[in-house]
């Protein structure tokens, strides 16, 4: 006999299954609705490439779709995750999740009256999440070798936990139209090499359509109207004018952006070496053939 999933009974918990590509349902599903994180998207590089017009529909048509929704509905705050990808795009999958980013920003100027704010949330790899390299290379270098795109490439690192704290703190300190950034560490894809196993051989492998050699989670553009609050940085909105940096700033505090440069992987002050990158695997036991 079947049990019962434990949110039946529980007038909390509603579950839906739904598509956000589906507007009616979206609706249905913020019926008495406060707060909404949204993390629905496609996001696998190659088949973007492949199967764009898939993407455009849930990762840009979709994020529409929420927008419409909440602006009927009583949700007081949207916070959409993004990723490093929309940063300067070189591939479809970053480029949709740019024109989501700024399809949630710019709905903070046509919300009217309504009590909404709408904020995004950028951030890289989260550390042995599924697809990501740790578990990848774990499973495969019983073969002796792991493959390596390019010697010199780096990568931004962030915990499971701190971006969970950051959509957390998202939602307590949006003033709506930023994206927050959060300032993480970054890694040579050597030394993650090294630190899984340091006997095997690394085989240079070449880089993949679509992919970067290095992460850029602020570009140099965006530098002019990013504002550092200490742990993480607000990019502002591209339409803030002079006089709404200086409210913001009064209101929420922090201070412009030191570097002009933007923030990026491999210019990051702060790098993991191989010591820490085998703590942080065994600390949070990331096994490949578990995620």
């Amino acid at each position: 006999m079947s049990q019962s999933p434990p949110f039946l009974g529980n007038d909390k918990v509603r579950f839906f299954l739904g598509d956000v590509r589906d507007l009616q349902r979206v609706r249905f599903a913020l019926e008495g609705i406060d707060i909404v994180i949204h993390a629905a998207a496609l996001k696998q590089v190659t088949a973007a490439e492949y199967n764009p017009f898939e993407f455009i529909q849930t990762n840009v048509i979709g994020a529409q779709n929420l927008i419409e929704a909440v602006m009927s509905s009583d949700v007081s705050t949207l916070i959409a995750l993004s990723t490093d990808k929309a940063a300067s795009p070189i591939n479809l999958y970053g480029a949709t999740k740019l024109a989501s980013d700024k399809l949630f920003v710019a709905a903070n100027r046509i919300k009217g009256k309504r009590d909404l704010k709408l904020s995004v949330v950028r951030y890289g790899n989260v550390l042995g999440s599924r697809g990501s390299v740790i578990p990848f290379f774990q499973k495969i270098m019983k073969k002796g070798f792991l493959p390596i795109t390019d010697p010199k490439m780096t990568r931004f690192n962030i915990l499971l936990s701190e971006g969970v704290e950051m959509v957390l703190w998202a939602l307590k300190n949006a003033e709506g139209g930023e994206i927050f950034v959060p300032k993480i560490p970054s890694y040579r894809i050597t030394d993650v090499a090294d630190a899984i196993c340091p006997d095997c051989e690394k085989r240079i492998v070449g880089i993949r359509p679509g992919e970067k050699l290095h992460e850029e989670l602020i570009t140099s553009s965006d530098a002019r109207s990013t504002i550092d609050l200490g742990k993480y940085y607000a990019i502002l909105p591209s339409f803030y004018s002079a006089s709404d940096v200086m409210i913001y700033l009064k209101n929420v505090g922090g201070a412009p952006m030191e570097s002009t440069k933007g923030f990026t992987s491999n210019s990051n002050p702060d790098f993991l070496n191989i010591q820490q990158l085998k703590t942080l695997i065994t600390e949070f036991n990331v096994k490949g053939d578990q995620l």
